[in-house]
């Protein structure tokens, strides 16, 4: 049963990704209503997924690098450390960096607005304590062996999964039923939720 919760945990982050208008969402139901297409904002979820998920992989495979080198105590303060300073950057800065793309954005452009999004949204950081509780549940360790390099995937297909159905249930309600203007009169604040989110993160793998 123990086991259970780090994959309950990835799948409910995934679906917590995927209501954040800043992962994806927003931009595929205003790009589908800019091109008059429902098959645009399908079309749009392939890259957003990708990108997210490369997003993820990437901090994932240095939580891995870092796990070869450094004992579970002293990576998973550093990892908590790290969380923390970039919580309370993203408080303090994050809304003077956004990543900005176009309505004419192609496929691999928005694919690459993604991976950008993700990551200075930190992300995939917010896995680390779940994944690192599968490895060693696991006995795979993080030093990149073969059973951690599968329990890394799977967490990655089970979030992004989560993170796409979430995404694509919204982005085809909107763009169906609410549009745009009507998402003025029901807006909520995800940057404060992401922040807080965050420092939760980091406070786990300090007292874990």
């Amino acid at each position: 049963m123990m086991d259970f919760w780090p994959w309950l945990s990835l799948a409910g982050l995934g679906a917590f990704h995927g209501a954040n208008p800043a992962m994806g969402w927003l931009f595929a139901v205003a790009l589908g209503l800019h091109r008059q297409s429902a098959r645009t904002v399908w079309l749009s979820l392939v890259p957003i997924a990708l990108g997210h998920a490369v997003s993820i992989a990437t901090v994932l495979a240095a939580v891995a690098a870092f796990g070869a080198v450094m004992d579970l105590h002293n990576l998973q303060l550093v990892a908590a450390a790290f969380i923390l300073a970039f919580a309370v950057y993203l408080a303090i800065y994050g809304h003077r960096h956004r990543v900005r793309v176009g309505m004419r954005a192609g496929m691999a452009g928005l694919a690459a607005w993604s991976f950008l999004m993700a990551t200075s949204h930190g992300a995939g950081l917010m896995l680390v304590p779940a994944v690192l509780s599968l490895c060693l549940a696991d006995q795979a360790g993080v030093a990149g062996t073969t059973d951690s390099l599968s329990v890394s995937l799977t967490a990655i297909a089970v979030h992004t999964g989560a993170m796409l159905t979430v995404i694509a249930a919204i982005a085809l309600a909107v763009f169906t039923w609410v549009g745009l203007a009507g998402l003025r009169s029901a807006w909520i604040n995800f940057d404060r939720l992401w922040i807080a989110a965050l420092g939760a993160t980091g406070i786990i793998l300090l007292v874990w």
